[in-house]
């Protein structure tokens, strides 16, 4: 592929091709891309057989409209099937991660191995220089290195999902989106007229569709019903599964009002595997976190540590001050000036340098309070 340099040559003899999800995002970052004078193609993919459930998956539609854009701008649509990729490389991760009781992402898994790798590979055999997205990022091009910072758009910002991507895949992909805000990104689809101008931003997995995420997980993993314990022990009820719950989660453990307890909410503090126990609370301080450890670390930037940076540890969460260090085992360790709140195992961790993303990690260890119960997580780990 052409190096960032090549980018103020003769774009027209530069070939990109966008990933066409059939939504207005990657619509106008095609349209953009083409206006700037690259040669442009698109290329639908296909990550999910309808085999499980045809109602749930959009596939058909979405398709439908990537063709509809990608006429309206009179560029060619290739179309790829990645699903038994997707498969191997993400859906039984996903699944591995929630027998294990620990809460993963997929999206970020989905880009790392396929939109970053899969359409990257794939893109090149079609002959093309770079890839496109509809992210919400900013790609900083400088002399011998290429940056990563947070999209204008603060309620967009995609960088997060972009963190375990490795540097020479994002190297390989242009981001038309970073300086747009979504308002206008509708707004110049509706004067062009797009067909999907209007259309809803996706939400939750691509091959969960709009079904209960319970219905789907029981088509794969075993429900083993089991008690629900306040930080002492107490029977409250039963759950349904632990795999069911992450931390922090007030809605759907219905165990009520109960008596003699104060009228505060339940939060989901412990998931204990030994004795398939769930454990609730009502103090929100047993669910802050002050320090944890992150594995399989991508960094995009070369990193000195120790270090001080800011970190995400949800999408959206505003960045928090923290300090980053080596532990034993190919491990970090990551210290908060302020506890987090409901932090989960199998999630990630992005580091930034202000606007810049640095990388980030899978959440694998995260210590909380130290309650009474018997089988309860140790707070420290050696």
């Amino acid at each position: 592929m052409h190096s960032a340099a090549n980018h103020q040559k003769d774009l027209s003899s530069i070939s990109v091709i966008v990933g066409m999800s059939g939504g207005v995002d990657s619509s106008v970052a095609a349209y953009l891309l083409k206006q700037q004078g690259y040669a442009v193609a698109g290329l639908f993919m296909k990550n999910w057989d309808e085999d499980d459930g045809t109602e749930y998956c959009t596939a058909v539609a979405d398709l439908a409209d990537a063709q509809a854009t990608c006429d309206a701008l009179n560029i060619p649509l290739h179309c790829a099937n990645f699903a038994a990729e997707y498969w191997d490389n993400v859906f039984e991760h996903f699944l591995t991660e929630y027998r294990r009781l620990r809460t993963p992402n997929p999206d970020i898994l989905c880009n790392r191995e396929i939109k970053f790798r899969q359409f990257v590979d794939y893109a090149q055999t079609l002959g093309a220089d770079f890839i496109a997205t509809g992210h919400y990022v900013k790609r900083i091009d400088q002399p011998e290195r290429v940056i990563i910072e947070k999209g204008i758009d603060a309620n967009k910002d995609q960088t997060y999902f972009l963190q375990a991507v490795p540097k020479p895949q994002l190297e390989k992909c242009l981001f038309p989106l970073g300086d747009w805000l979504k308002s206008d990104v509708r707004k110049l689809a509706t004067d062009l007229g797009l067909k999907n101008h209007r259309k809803k931003d996706s939400t939750g997995i691509c091959f969960i569709g709009e079904r209960r995420f319970a219905d789907f997980l029981r088509t794969y993993i075993t429900d083993q019903p089991g008690p629900i314990t306040d930080p002492e022990g107490r029977i409250l009820g039963t759950h349904r599964g632990l795999h069911y719950y992450t931390i922090g989660q007030r809605q759907g453990i219905n165990i009520g009002g109960k008596a003699g307890r104060p009228e505060s909410p339940w939060y989901v503090a412990a998931k204990h595997q030994r004795d398939n126990r769930l454990e609730v609370t009502q103090d929100e301080r047993a669910l802050h976190s002050g320090w944890l450890h992150a594995v399989d670390v991508n960094w995009l930037e070369d990193i000195a540590l120790p270090l001080r940076c800011q970190a995400k540890v949800r999408y959206r969460q505003q960045d928090q001050h923290c300090r980053v260090e080596r532990a034993c085992n190919n491990r970090l360790l990551v210290h908060f000036d302020e506890p987090q709140r409901a932090v989960a195992e199998g999630q990630y961790i992005a580091f930034y340098d202000n606007e810049q993303l640095l990388g980030g990690g899978c959440i694998d260890l995260c210590p909380r309070p130290q309650t009474t119960t018997p089988f309860s997580e140790p707070t420290t780990y050696v």
